[in-house]
């Protein structure tokens, strides 16, 4: 059996009256590029949450790497990257100084920060726009200096939320290429997104959660044919009744 990188069991989170996630059941395995997928309200961001150690659960056990996210945040935490929805980028330094800034923070050698980030750097296409104060760049540009922060630590366990909202069809292709190059191996990639083909063409696995509940579990190919649909998207209106882009 596949070593687990995050083990989900019977997880609950409540807001006051409003239930968040309820009994959710989830195992992910190491090296599984991993797609969460709903629409917004859906549970998402709150599992997210929950699994980087931001919001206690309110019922349930989770595992990441092994540690338990209510005794060893801590230990967590050196194992994850996070690329948020909203960019923690600083617009009045430049795109390098971002990365290294946020290289520094996660103790990254200094010698194995400046090969990371020209690494990085040149995947993304980014390497010529470098050295511009990121106020400067698109939003596109922006995403994908996220994207770089996230991962210029070298995370065993990255989560990617919408990492290419904002991005041009060209950008979001490169994206892809480089993300499908990222994964496998060691390395655990949780995705969320509301680009379905960006989901079906990256993932192993995918979760569809609606109303706080896991409705669909398995890999695109298995779900489009058990529902006999030509797409993950035709998959998700059949299951949800609505399209997720006009969710999001």
């Amino acid at each position: 059996m596949d070593k687990i990188a995050i083990e989900i069991k019977d997880l609950r989170k409540d807001y006051g009256d409003v239930i968040a996630i309820e009994h959710l059941d989830l195992d992910v395995a190491e090296g599984e590029t991993f797609g969460l997928l709903g629409p917004n309200g859906a549970g998402k961001s709150t599992t997210i949450n929950i699994l980087c150690g931001l919001l206690e659960p309110t019922k349930g056990s989770v595992r990441v790497g092994g540690y338990d996210v209510k005794t060893e945040p801590g230990k967590i935490k050196k194992l994850i990257g996070v690329c948020p929805q909203e960019m923690g980028v600083f617009p009045y330094l430049t795109g390098r100084e971002n990365i290294e800034f946020f290289g520094n923070m996660n103790a990254v050698p200094k010698k194995e920060l400046k090969s990371r980030v020209e690494k990085l750097l040149e995947k993304l296409s980014l390497t010529e726009d470098a050295d511009r104060r990121v106020k400067t760049y698109s939003g596109g540009m922006k995403r994908r200096i996220s994207l770089v922060m996230t991962l210029v630590s070298d995370p065993k366990i990255a989560f990617l939320d919408e990492p290419t909202t904002g991005m041009d069809p060209q950008s979001r292709r490169a994206v892809w290429e480089f993300l499908k190059e990222l994964g496998g191996d060691s390395r655990t990639i949780i995705l969320t997104t509301h680009y379905m083909e960006e989901a079906e063409y990256l993932c192993d696995r995918v979760g569809i959660i609606d109303h706080g509940k896991l409705i669909a579990l398995g890999k695109p190919s298995d779900l489009m044919r058990e529902h006999n649909v030509a797409n993950l998207e035709e998959v998700f209106l059949k299951l949800t009744g609505r399209r997720i882009k006009e969710a999001a």
